[in-house]
């Protein structure tokens, strides 16, 4: 049987971290361009290995979650937003996603949050599926907001109480 663990990311994992990104890019869930070479790093100042939670089966890294703040206003303190969640497709449909989700959850709970947000694509119906089975409501939709292989996608703003 398979094991996922949990597990905050460490500034080691950014090469990791960095692969699984580009391996499972797709407009079904990036608005940016094909990453191409020279690579930008995976961590930023923005956001380091304390803003990432890692995802491990048999001791393989299969994906992250990214929670920050949405906006740097004070009066916005008490919202988390996941700013970014990657599932190697070969693992999807075997809970890792779902596990990160939780973990997620549980930290923005731990930090003080109030309510934890996301934007998903409305072409994601797996993505919208899961959040859904995890108390997400939808909250706002942005028609048309972006242009990805010639198609109008709308920008889904998903959220839920904690």
């Amino acid at each position: 049987m398979q094991q996922t663990y949990i597990r905050t990311a460490r500034a080691d994992d950014a090469d990791v971290l960095a692969r699984v990104d580009r391996d499972n890019w797709s407009t079904l869930h990036s608005v940016q361009p094909r990453p191409q070479v020279p690579y930008e790093p995976f961590f930023s100042e923005r956001f380091g290995p304390r803003d990432h939670l890692v995802a491990e089966l048999d001791g393989h890294v299969v994906g992250y979650i990214r929670l920050g703040f949405p906006t740097p206003l004070a009066v916005h303190a008490h919202v988390r937003q996941i700013l970014g969640f990657v599932v190697a497709d070969e693992v999807r449909g075997k809970g890792v996603g779902r596990r990160l989700l939780q973990a997620v959850v549980e930290e923005a709970r731990r930090q003080g949050a109030r309510r934890i947000t996301l934007r998903v694509l409305g072409h994601n119906t797996a993505a919208r599926t899961l959040y859904e089975s995890e108390g997400f409501v939808t909250e706002g939709v942005l028609p048309g907001e972006f242009l990805l292989d010639g198609r109008y996608v709308d920008d889904v703003l998903m959220g839920r109480t904690l």
